[in-house]
């Protein structure tokens, strides 16, 4: 039975708004912005240490670890120095919140490199989103109000999860057969959510039936 849903995404596919209308619709918790927190609070951050580490920081290592710390680029594209540490404790904090959510079970995992970190459970369904260039900037231009900054975003966010994924699990972004379905979302965010219901609904009914 899946009790986790992981949702990955293209930047300016709208996996948060997706994510956010799955979880409400299965009653489960929603991991988005809440696992950054959880990080920081984990890694017992602080701003003056947080500045200290950044000076030192291999500065590639350093733009590959906030493509993921940020998170939700969907919500926020703004990225909070005093939750940063570096790559290699970003690495150790963000396994060992994902691994506890995952135990806890009925909840929805915004990106994270979730699919990575998770790759060995049977019991979470990974969804991949995915949208045409133009269709992800102008939704990007809905939240960001500055074109020059959409291009931007639109055009390398998603090179950077690449080498992000590259560097620290030696595959390719996204690494299609840690995923149950890709979806263009294109469709509707509505009708994404339901394709994805439908579909984990599906592989639900076919693990009981080989039990039985």
């Amino acid at each position: 039975m899946k009790r986790i849903l992981v949702i990955e995404r293209e930047y300016g596919a709208g996996g948060s708004v997706i994510a956010e209308k799955a979880a409400q619709r299965l009653g489960w918790k929603l991991l988005d912005q809440q696992l950054t927190e959880s990080i920081a609070r984990l890694a017992k951050v602080s701003p003056e240490d947080c500045a200290k580490r950044q000076e030192r920081m291999d500065p590639w290592l350093y733009r590959l670890s906030k493509v993921f710390w940020r998170g939700s680029h969907e919500r926020s594209v703004e990225f909070v120095d005093a939750d940063v540490l570096d790559s290699d404790c970003l690495i150790h904090f963000t396994k060992k919140v994902l691994e506890e959510a995952a135990e806890a079970g009925n909840c929805v995992i915004v990106g994270r490199a979730a699919p990575y970190y998770l790759r060995k459970r049977h019991d979470k369904y990974c969804v991949f989103l995915y949208a045409p260039r133009d269709y992800r900037f102008h939704r990007v231009m809905g939240d960001v109000k500055d074109e020059a900054k959409a291009v931007d975003l639109v055009d390398n966010v998603d090179a950077e999860r690449a080498e992000f994924i590259k560097h620290y699990f030696g595959v390719q972004w996204p690494s299609r057969p840690l995923y149950d379905c890709m979806l263009n979302t294109s469709i509707g965010d509505d009708a994404t959510v339901e394709t994805i219901l439908h579909l984990m609904d599906q592989a639900n009914q076919r693990e009981a039936a080989i039990k039985s």
